[in-house]
């Protein structure tokens, strides 16, 4: 009997306690409350997402004012989750923002730039990638990076030239001139919107991301006090830059001829552009057609009784090419035709006895290839278009796809082979103290290998592309003494003075 009434006064208990929580949870709903999540991980709760990002907005002017935006938001990998619970329990919203601040940056509205600089050259018919770089630049709005991008082309092309070009105003050519066909970027370029950290270097002025694309990180200048006898060229070479890179820094000058005086402070900018501006211009232009000198041997005349029959007279050739300019180098010249204006008067000499086979002349030079050529890239200090890196240009690049390569003076071949950088080159000891040497060609001609004599006009081999080489040229080095033995580069165009 005692068992049975305790167990009737506990069924009875458990029956009020059930009745009791039913009728309180008739007044008792689920709260609305937001889980912060970081990584994945939960950090808290919040009464209310838009309090915290409020919050998050509000302690954050300094990044606003820097950046001028009118808004900050979350960190990256920041998940805010609404919930419903009993619980009624929230954290303080100053406590969640400090587990933030000291774990992941807080965020910007803006734009990523990713730029794939990879470059590529042609050897053996292969196309090999020798250097890839991805390059990402934040931005505040994309009009910033558009703006900078104008002013890039505007420093590589001229501001008249590239509004003539934009506006469509440009001149056609009647005779001789300049067209620009098309400017574009020549890496590929992507832009997303995104939330970018603050940490991150973050562009909101396109004169400064200028700066950056044209001389990179580093950003090396310095200034210069023009001397007495100063030259634009003379500076940029004795400074390791190019004629091109001083136009660049200083861009209140107009040409390489323009005037230096003594006492005028000038910039030395090392550039290191982080973006192609490439740039195709039809050129018509008349070039001068070298008259060449034809030696001849008398053997009844002493050594040094000299006679000129015919004196020498230049030619003159009009020529029509389609030009390539990368970042203000030219990489490829295409030509597309030649009209002779004024033919060319070659010079005749008559020499006392004649001279042994294989030893030049040191009076005069001829030409190594057909005329209506380019010198590309001159003797000097320029910005690999391979490695990017700086170096001193040791020869002069000159254009004629297909041109044959003539002997410039009688000499003995030397070398003949095959170089990863050179290509198919050849290097003449001229027996008179110089040396010459020609790279890239696309094959030797008929005969021609180490220990042959060649006379001068005759031709060695034919301009191409093998090796290092961005379009088809001839690379054209000249040296007192044996090359990479003993012996001194020099200019080759010095020869010719």
């Amino acid at each position: 009997m005692k068992n049975f009434l305790i167990y009737s006064i506990t069924i009875i208990s458990i029956l009020a306690i059930a009745m009791l929580i039913k009728i309180d949870n008739k007044n008792l709903e689920p709260n609305t409350l937001y889980e912060v999540y970081l990584e994945g991980k939960s950090i808290g709760v919040v009464k209310s997402k838009k309090e915290l990002e409020d919050y998050i907005d509000a302690q954050n002017s300094k990044f606003k004012k820097d950046y001028n935006v009118k808004r900050i938001y979350s960190p990256n990998g920041l998940d805010v989750e609404k919930i419903l619970t009993y619980d009624k329990k929230v954290d303080n919203v100053s406590s969640i923002y400090n587990k933030i601040q000291e774990n992941k940056p807080f965020t910007i509205s803006g734009y990523q730039l990713t730029i794939d600089y990879t470059n590529k050259r042609k050897s053996k018919g292969k196309t090999e990638k020798i250097k890839s770089e991805i390059i990402k630049i934040y931005v505040t709005d994309k009009k910033v990076f558009d703006d900078a991008i104008v002013n890039l082309f505007e420093t590589f092309v001229g501001t008249e030239q590239y509004e003539a070009y934009v506006n469509k105003t440009q001149e056609k050519i009647t005779t001789t001139g300049v067209y620009i066909d098309n400017i574009y970027i020549g890496n590929d370029l992507t832009i997303k919107k995104m939330n970018i950290p603050v940490t991150e270097k973050i562009y909101s002025d396109s004169n400064e991301l200028t700066q950056f694309l044209l001389f990179g990180k580093e950003n090396k200048k310095s200034n210069y006090i023009v001397k007495s006898g100063d030259t634009i060229e003379t500076v940029a070479f004795n400074n390791k830059i190019s004629t091109e890179e001083f136009l660049i820094s200083n861009p209140n000058f107009t040409s390489s001829k323009s005037l230096l005086f003594p006492g005028q402070q000038v910039v030395i900018g090392i550039t290191d552009p982080q973006i192609e501006v490439v740039v195709k211009e039809s050129v018509v232009k008349d070039v001068q057609n070298k008259y060449q000198t034809i030696e001849r041997y008398d053997d009844s005349k002493q050594v040094g009784d000299d006679v000129i029959l015919q004196k020498g007279e230049n030619g003159l050739e009009r020529v029509s090419q389609i030009v390539e300019i990368v970042n203000g180098n030219t990489t490829v010249v295409t030509p597309i035709s030649k009209e002779e204006l004024k033919p060319k008067t070659d010079r005749i000499i008559v020499y006392g006895k004649k001279q042994v086979s294989g030893v030049g002349s040191t009076k005069s030079w001829g030409w190594p290839t057909n005329s209506g050529y380019t010198i590309t890239s001159p003797y000097g200090y320029r910005v690999s278009p391979f490695s990017r890196y700086r170096e001193l240009h040791y020869g002069v690049d000159i254009s004629g796809t297909g041109s044959p390569v003539y002997a410039p003076n009688n000499g003995t071949v030397t070398t003949a082979t095959y170089h990863y950088s050179y290509g198919n080159y050849i290097v003449l000891n001229h027996n008179n103290g110089y040396y010459t040497l020609y790279a890239h060609m696309s094959r030797f001609a008929k005969g021609i290998k180490v220990g042959v004599n060649v006379a001068r006009g005759q031709i060695i081999g034919y301009v191409g592309q093998t090796g290092s080489a961005t379009g088809p040229h001839l690379h054209y080095e000249a040296w007192r003494g044996k090359p990479m033995g003993g012996g001194s580069r020099m200019d080759p165009l010095s020869l010719y003075n």
